[in-house]
């Protein structure tokens, strides 16, 4: 070894841990050394090729820790990226959504009369009024 290289060694400085760019992968106590295998889903692996055809898995494969959400029965894996799909959702509602305001804002047919306009108050006076058909709270103390 050169005495630059022993020099290099000897002013090293302690690795630091920088939390925002960690990338290994904690190991989980609760596995007990059961082996950590990847988040694949098996909808995403060759249809042909395995012992079971079905579950696309050959005799003797290490089960992931979640076979349940991994395996052929879990949930879809999307075929559309979140963001395109909340595009074109936002499209078909807003598609909806001005069909809706067409049909009543410009389908709608104006009215074929005016309404009719009545003199004095629109006749309340002359029909009974609002006046008429109040309690008369001095009557009803009466009654008792």
């Amino acid at each position: 070894m050169s005495l630059l290289a022993v020099r290099r060694l000897a002013f090293r400085r302690p690795a630091t841990i920088s939390y925002s760019t960690f990338t290994q992968k904690e190991i989980d106590p609760q596995l007990n050394g059961y082996p950590q295998l990847p988040n694949d889903s098996k909808q995403s692996s060759p249809p042909h090729g395995w012992w079971d055809i079905q579950m696309r898995r050959n005799f003797g494969d290490t089960m992931h820790e979640h076979e349940e959400m991994f395996s052929m029965w879990g949930p879809d894996i999307p075929h559309v990226p979140p963001a395109t799909a909340l595009k074109h959702f936002t499209v078909a509602v807003s598609g909806f959504v001005a069909f809706g305001f067409l049909c009543k804002y410009v389908l709608v047919p104006d009215r074929p009369a005016v309404p009719r306009q009545y003199p004095f108050d629109g006749l309340v006076k002359e029909l009974g009024g609002i006046e008429e058909t109040k309690a008369n709270v001095g009557s009803l103390e009466e009654d008792d």
